[in-house]
C-alpha cells in the first residue's frame, strides 16, 4: 500500500524530470501524484487501484486544462491561422521597391520563422520597421509602421 508520501515523492520526481524534458509534458503527471499525495493524506483508507485510478484522471485533466487553455502560442505554420499574424511588426533585411521581393526579420518567429520573404506596394528602405498586412501563400505583404 502506497503512503501519502510516496505520492508526494514520486510528484517531486516528476516534477525535476521535467527539467531533462523539454516538452513541458510530466510536470502535469508530477502535479498528479501530489493531489493524490494530499488526497490520500485527508482519506488515508483509498486502495491501490482508487490511487492510480484518481492519478490517472487527475493528470489527464490537468494535460487537457494546459493543452486547450494555459498552453503558450507556439505553433508553426501548420494550422496557424494568417490571420494571427497580421500586425506583427518585423525589420527589413535590405531595400524593398515596389512589388519587388525583399526579406524581414521578426524579433520571434512566425509562423515557425524568424526570416519572411516579403512585398510592399511601396519603396521601403533597409532597416525600417514594417507592419504585416497579410500572407499569401510564401510571401508576407508589408507596410511601412510610420502610417
Amino acid at each position: 500500500m502506497l503512503e501519502w508520501w510516496h505520492w508526494v515523492v514520486l510528484g517531486l520526481c516528476l516534477s525535476i524530470a521535467e527539467l531533462a524534458v523539454p516538452a513541458f509534458f510530466i510536470i502535469w503527471f508530477g502535479l498528479g501524484a501530489v493531489g493524490v499525495g494530499l488526497l490520500l493524506l485527508l482519506a488515508p483508507g483509498l486502495t491501490l487501484a482508487t490511487q492510480l485510478l484518481i492519478w490517472a484522471g487527475l493528470s489527464g485533466v490537468l494535460v487537457a486544462v494546459w493543452f486547450r487553455y494555459l498552453r503558450p502560442g507556439t505553433r508553426t505554420a501548420v494550422g496557424t491561422s494568417a490571420a494571427s499574424v497580421a500586425g506583427e511588426i518585423g525589420v527589413l533585411v535590405s531595400d524593398l521597391p515596389p512589388h519587388a521581393r525583399g526579406q524581414v526579420r521578426f524579433q520571434k518567429p512566425i509562423l515557425g520563422a524568424d526570416v519572411w520573404e516579403c512585398y510592399a506596394e511601396q519603396h521601403l528602405t533597409a532597416g525600417e520597421r514594417v507592419r504585416v498586412v497579410a500572407v499569401e501563400g510564401n510571401f508576407i505583404k508589408v507596410e511601412a509602421t510610420r502610417k
